[in-house]
């Protein structure tokens, strides 16, 4: 039987849309050779329920963070909301901390890396986010090595993403860290997605 990764997207107001869409067709997509799923996907919000993205997309979210089961894959996106609010959400980042323990992988995406960093994740890591948000990234938490013309950066139990579509690309690498080279480059020709590393 395949195994079967848990991966919990957490969504919050004023999140960008790609940055959460684009790794949950990724990891909901990703299957086997013989058509089993390989990722268990679900959303979450700090109460669960409707939050509103970007540009007023509402989406209804599966879990809040308190219900939410252990994960083997956490991802946080970003958007304005990420680093207006979330970054001071002292319960999200008890969570984010609590999760790091156990998952096998947290990641963000765009400026989620301002969360991963105030949660201390990236201390004495290099990391990656959107090009206009990275000296301000930089400047926050100078314990993090900022990277810059990078699509993504692995750095073992956390992987961070520059902005937007770089996290469809950073998905499907963490595809290829999971399940193998050939999920990811099955995942890519589904999506008829050419993939940038």
């Amino acid at each position: 039987m395949t195994r079967k990764w848990k991966v919990g997207i957490y969504l919050f107001e004023d999140v960008e849309v790609l940055d959460f869409a684009g790794p949950y067709e990724v990891f909901s997509l990703a299957e086997d050779e013989s058509g089993n799923k390989l990722f268990d996907v679900i959303t979450l919000s700090y109460r669960g329920g409707l939050t509103a993205a970007k540009n007023g997309l509402r989406i209804e979210t599966e879990k809040s963070i308190q219900a939410c089961p252990p994960l083997d894959i956490l991802i946080i996106p970003g958007g304005h909301g990420a680093t207006d609010n979330e970054v001071y959400n002292k319960d999200l980042l008890h969570f984010v901390k609590q999760q790091a323990k156990t998952a096998e992988l947290v990641m963000s995406v765009c400026t989620g890396a301002f969360i991963l960093a105030e949660a201390e994740l990236l201390n004495g890591r290099e990391a990656v986010t959107h090009w206009m948000d990275r000296d301000d990234l930089q400047r926050a938490f100078p314990e993090v090595s900022v990277l810059k013309d990078t699509r993504f950066v692995d750095e073992g139990p956390v992987l961070t993403a520059a902005g937007i579509s770089a996290g469809i690309d950073a998905s499907l690498y963490t595809v290829g860290r999971f399940a193998g080279e050939d999920a990811k480059h099955r995942t890519a020709k589904r999506m008829e997605y050419e993939i940038r590393e």
